[in-house]
């Protein structure tokens, strides 16, 4: 062995040389249960976790029917009238067939998955772990607490057909840029993104069409991607022509979903 062949290691695909070579091999630190216990934290653990928290998902959600997620803020009060949109956002999607997926916590989430779930219809709830306690509410059927975002998120578009956006703050905000910028950019095939609350959410429709679309900021069909409505029955009509055109446009059969 040279001494620039000594002065290197190698540990599966990863290269060491140097100072950068480790005073342990990973077999060592994994059997030695008098070691330091630093390395569950790394990055490289974090990825099993990471993985399992998809397999898991996958797992749970994979034969789930056709489903639309609700988004919406935790702070509303059961006595607020948007909690009354909510509970009927619910129930009109659980009539029509559709699983209702929220984020499984307090306020509008808990109202559309109460509404699916007195309604008949499947209610889940994908919570997220936060600095605050806030458990799933309890008019979930099927639900899981992740630890990370990005997963979550990616559960709310693999699972669902449509996204319905209540009064929110930041959070919802949030899911509703993301949710319409993955439909401007085709990352997604198209499906539809419905704003429920006029009088809420008009002002933001206006600023859109008025800087972002006046500026060339986004393109003139971008101010499409979504509609307004105050009306539940609507927001299951909209999502349904909305997916009776796309399966037209590919020949295929619409989701199976009641009358």
């Amino acid at each position: 062995m040279t001494e620039e062949e000594a002065h290197i290691r190698h540990a599966g695909p990863l290269t060491y040389r140097g100072s950068a070579i480790p005073q342990t091999t990973t077999d060592q630190r994994l059997l030695d249960q008098r070691g330091p216990t630093d390395w569950v934290h790394t990055d490289p653990w974090r990825v099993l976790r990471i993985q399992s928290e998809f397999v898991e998902g996958f797992g749970l959600l994979s034969e789930m029917p056709t489903a639309v997620s609700v988004f919406g803020s935790a702070r509303v009060a059961p006595d607020h009238h948007f909690y009354d949109v909510g509970l009927r956002v619910g129930t009109e999607l659980a009539r029509a067939g559709y699983a209702t997926i929220t984020g499984g916590g307090p306020g509008m989430m808990e109202a559309a998955n109460k509404g699916a779930q007195e309604a008949g219809g499947l209610s889940v709830g994908l919570g997220i772990e936060l600095p605050f306690e806030q458990e799933l509410n309890p008019y979930i059927d099927v639900g899981m607490t992740f630890r990370y975002f990005f997963v979550r998120k990616t559960m709310f578009v693999k699972y669902s057909q449509a996204f319905v956006v209540l009064p929110g703050g930041f959070g919802t905000l949030d899911e509703l840029f993301e949710s319409i910028t993955l439909v401007q950019t085709k990352k997604v095939t198209r499906f539809p993104v419905v704003l429920v609350g006029t009088e809420f959410w008009g002002g933001l429709a206006e600023w859109i069409e008025s800087s972002l679309s006046k500026h060339g900021l986004i393109g003139p069909q971008d101010t499409h991607l979504f509609r307004l409505t105050d009306d539940p029955d609507e927001v299951v009509d909209i999502i349904r022509t909305s997916h009776s055109d796309l399966a037209r446009e590919n020949g295929a059969t619409p989701p199976g979903i009641s009358g």
